[in-house]
């Protein structure tokens, strides 16, 4: 059956087209975001939720959404969706970070120049019917020292346009490597020298507590008299207070903010100042930009609903198609050690410990981790899923870590699987064979060879003889045909475990009368999903 996406919002025609070329069922209900009760009544029918800004994704809406997996939102910001409840539903939350790039970027130079030659009040004046030529004197961009905070996808794009200005620039990026630098023809310098040097600054950081008023009061003081100020990036990052007193003072010659600590900005304490250019947060407001990200969400939720492919995901490791084909199996592996693991454990875990081997040690692991997290939560939650896992294992205090090293024993690559609660250490390894097929290769360090199947039961013994034919008899006068029989000791006549691969759920019955025998230590059903 297809999956099922609902389009809440005023995406383009194109987006929609793009969901119907791919052989998902789409219902197109541009104004239905805006009526929260009929969101709610109908959100149950749909595995994909598109979006833009006037849709509210609340605790209520995913209360509702019994069958949704992913959110996409047209654009970067997802303040209108609820990413601790989506994750805890397991539902993923993609956004579109690089399709308003370019867009976002000119709008900064754009505003740049508008500050720089005071064109908003020019306009105002002329229009006025004023000729006030000598009371506009700008300033030129040639030559000028442009500090860039915020070196990345769109900070990176105004650095290489300002330079295209025969601007001198310099950039703040924590993240920005000297060799990249280099490769981008500006300077690296730290936030202090950027603020004493720049005659112009942008930002193009998040918000974070990190970012956070980086132009404070303290900053703004240290920046050049006749600094002009551009901020097209995110509200708070600058102390608005602290810039209308030094643009008051005239040590700050100007400032173009799209963007404000309160949105929507209907009064701020910047409105009204001479030489400040505000605009109501256009920076991704293009015709190309706004086709491009509705574009850009409906591929991406159909890479996901069709290939499992997870790109811009808020809540969840990134997977692209080609990755998800390739691990595939390993991910399905992962689970399976986590699902053993987590079978066989009643007491509270209070560590996952995770081995990656040879090749599986290069792939995207993050994702690993989620599919064994998930593996083990599933017998808290059976809901969950590789999106919510983290978040249940956080809320119970688990610490989860991860090694990876090159290849060590006999297989291509590997995942061992640690669990540590106050009373034991337990583990499980795996692989994966050429055919694709997920098999389990150690169980408390014995070495064994087993096929997953959906119906398996494990025991542990001492290794005396018998057990075989026990288990066999005990099967057999049930009427339970056992697929694949494996065993393994770590030593003769020591410890010994066997896990069998049965054609259907083992019952009560059977699991008492293997009891009765008093020849096992213990006797465990398990159920995995290999489809």
């Amino acid at each position: 059956m297809a999956p099922k996406v609902l389009v809440s919002d005023k995406l383009s025609e194109t987006a929609v087209q793009i969901f119907r070329d791919r052989g998902i069922d789409v219902d197109f209900l541009p104004d239905v975001g805006k009526d929260k009760e009929k969101l709610a009544e109908i959100i149950g029918q749909y595995d994909g939720l598109a979006i833009r800004s006037a849709t509210k994704v609340t605790p209520t809406i995913l209360d509702a959404a019994t069958n949704l997996k992913v959110v996409g939102r047209a654009g970067i910001g997802t303040d209108n969706v609820d990413k601790d409840a989506a994750s805890k539903k397991g539902v993923i939350v993609m956004n579109t970070p690089f399709g308003n790039m370019i867009t976002t970027a000119e709008h900064a130079i754009a505003m740049m120049f508008a500050v720089a030659r005071q064109l908003p009040e020019a306009s105002a004046s002329t229009h006025a019917g004023k000729w006030e030529k000598s009371k506009f004197m700008g300033v030129e961009l040639t030559n000028k020292t442009l500090g860039v905070i915020g070196a990345g996808n769109i900070g990176g794009i105004v650095c290489d346009r300002a330079r295209g200005l025969k601007m001198k620039v310099v950039a703040y990026d924590p993240f920005l490597s000297e060799e990249k630098a280099k490769k981008m023809q500006v300077e690296k310098v730290e936030l202090d020298e950027l603020l004493t040097r720049a005659d112009f600054i942008t930002l193009h950081v998040p918000f974070t507590e990190q970012t956070k008023n980086i132009l404070s009061r303290e900053a703004l003081e240290k920046t050049k008299k006749g600094v002009r100020i551009i901020n097209c990036a995110r509200g708070g990052l600058v102390d608005e207070e602290a810039l209308a007193d030094l643009l008051k003072s005239g040590h700050v010659a100007g400032a173009a903010f799209d963007v404000f600590a309160v949105e929507p900005a209907k009064e701020n304490v910047l409105f009204n100042l001479p030489n400040v250019v505000c605009t109501p947060h256009l920076g991704a407001s293009t015709t190309e930009a706004q086709e491009n990200v509705a574009l850009q969400v409906a591929d991406q939720m159909s890479n996901y609903l069709l290939d499992g492919a997870v790109e811009n995901a808020l809540n969840m490791p990134s997977m692209t198609a080609e990755e998800a084909k390739v691990m595939g199996p390993w991910v399905k592996l992962a689970g399976h050690l986590g699902g053993f693991i987590g079978q066989l454990t009643d007491e509270p875990i209070k560590a996952i410990n995770i081995l990656y081997d040879g090749v599986v040690a290069d792939m995207n692991l993050p994702a690993l981790n989620c599919a064994v997290v998930a593996g083990i939560m599933k017998k808290v939650n059976p809901d969950v899923n590789m999106v919510s896992a983290p978040v249940v294992a956080k809320e119970r205090g688990i610490k989860i870590s991860t090694t990876n090293q090159d290849k060590s024993g006999a297989f291509d690559g590997y995942i061992k699987v640690t669990i540590v609660t106050d009373e034991r250490e337990r583990s499980i390894g795996g692989t994966v064979f050429s055919d694709g097929k997920p098999r389990f290769i150690q169980i408390k360090g014995i070495n064994i060879d087993a096929e997953v199947g959906e119906h398996m039961l494990y025991t542990t013994n001492e290794d005396v003889p018998g057990i075989i034919g026990t288990l066999g008899s005990i099967f057999g006068e049930a009427g339970v045909n056992i697929a694949n029989f494996t065993l393994g000791r770590a030593a003769a006549g020591g410890e010994a475990i066997a896990l069998l691969y049965v054609d259907a759920q083992v019952d009560a019955t059977v699991l008492g009368k293997l009891a009765d025998t008093g020849m096992f230590k213990q006797i465990k059903p398990m159920q995995f999903d290999v489809h």
